[in-house]
C-alpha cells in the first residue's frame, strides 16, 4: 500500500512539472490586437520644448482602454517609454522602472516630471497582464526637451 501511494505521488509530481510550464506560457500569451489599431501622442508634439512638470495625453484608435487586471478583448492600458533604447522585449510583461511608466488604472493622460534634458518618448499598449498585444500597438517615437 505504501509503495502505491509513493508511486501515485511521484506520478502526480511529474504530471504537474510537465503541465505547469505549458499553463504558465498560455497565461502569458499576448492578446491579439485588431487590424488598424493605433496608439499615439495627442500632446506633447514631436520637438516640443516643455517646462516641468508637463502633461502627456495618450490617444488610441481602434481599441479601448481598460485597467490592468481587466481582461476584455480589444482593450489595454498605456505604457510610456522614456529613453528606452533598446526597446523592452515586447513578448514579455513590460517592466516597471524609470524607463517604462505604467498607467494601469486606465489613465489617458499623466503629469510627468523629468529633469531638464532631451528625451525620447514612445507609447506601448499592454494587455491586462502588461504584455504588449500581438502585433504590438506602439506609437512613433517623439523627442522633447525639458527646460
Amino acid at each position: 500500500m505504501e509503495h502505491s501511494i509513493t508511486t501515485a505521488r511521484q506520478i502526480l509530481a511529474i504530471t504537474l512539472m510537465l503541465a505547469l510550464p505549458a499553463a504558465a506560457s498560455w497565461a502569458l500569451d499576448p492578446s491579439p490586437s485588431p487590424g488598424g489599431a493605433e496608439v499615439y501622442f495627442i500632446s506633447p508634439m514631436n520637438g516640443a520644448r516643455l517646462e516641468r512638470p508637463f502633461t502627456v495625453k495618450f490617444g488610441l484608435k481602434g481599441m479601448g482602454v481598460a485597467p490592468a487586471g481587466v481582461d476584455v478583448p480589444n482593450t489595454g492600458h498605456h505604457h510610456l517609454l522614456i529613453n528606452a533604447d533598446p526597446m523592452p522585449d515586447l513578448t514579455q510583461p513590460l517592466p516597471s522602472n524609470a524607463q517604462v511608466r505604467h498607467f494601469g488604472k486606465g489613465q489617458t493622460q499623466a503629469e510627468i516630471d523629468l529633469e531638464p534634458g532631451t528625451y525620447t518618448l514612445q507609447l506601448v499598449l499592454g494587455n491586462h497582464l502588461h504584455i504588449p498585444h500581438k502585433p504590438p500597438v506602439t506609437s512613433g517615437t517623439i523627442r522633447v526637451t525639458v527646460e
